[in-house]
């Protein structure tokens, strides 16, 4: 079975990856505090790089987002 898509489904299913990774971009970045607070710098270096690309990621969803809009 196919599932019909449409602007209005896409827009909102973009809308929905955007949210969820900015709250794990968040979370990253909550979290990379206390590993470098503890001592686990090194962890914590690996953590920014993926909250780096998570943000990389949702600037890509955001202009995909733009371009339904059109």
């Amino acid at each position: 079975m196919v599932e019909e898509l449409d602007e209005g489904k896409l827009e909102h299913l973009l809308g929905h990856w955007i949210e969820h990774n900015e709250n794990h971009s968040k979370s990253f970045n909550d979290w990379i505090v206390k590993l470098e607070a503890a001592g686990f710098e090194e962890v914590a270096g690996h953590i920014r790089t993926a909250a780096t690309k998570m943000d990389e990621c949702t600037e890509h969803l955001k202009q995909a987002k733009e371009v339904v809009r059109k």
